[in-house]
């Protein structure tokens, strides 16, 4: 995955991180992934609370991609 564009962090007041990540995309480089994190350590590993990804077109049209499935 490229690095992200920009990225912005901000703690919350239980401890927990949140995170908002802009990203290219791989087929057009106009086009933009928006990654929103809720995140927070747990010992030594980082846990994902809650993700959510949205879709920005070259027109600028958003679209909320669907929730990837945690693999086990």
């Amino acid at each position: 995955m490229a690095p992200p564009k920009a990225n912005f962090r901000v703690p919350l007041p239980d401890g927990s991180i949140l995170s908002v990540s802009v990203f290219p995309t791989k087929k057009d480089p106009k086009a933009e992934v928006i990654a929103i994190q809720i995140g927070r350590r747990v010992e030594e590993e980082w846990e994902n609370l809650q993700i959510m990804a949205i879709y920005r077109s070259p027109e600028g049209d958003y679209v909320k991609l669907p929730d990837r499935q945690e693999q086990q």
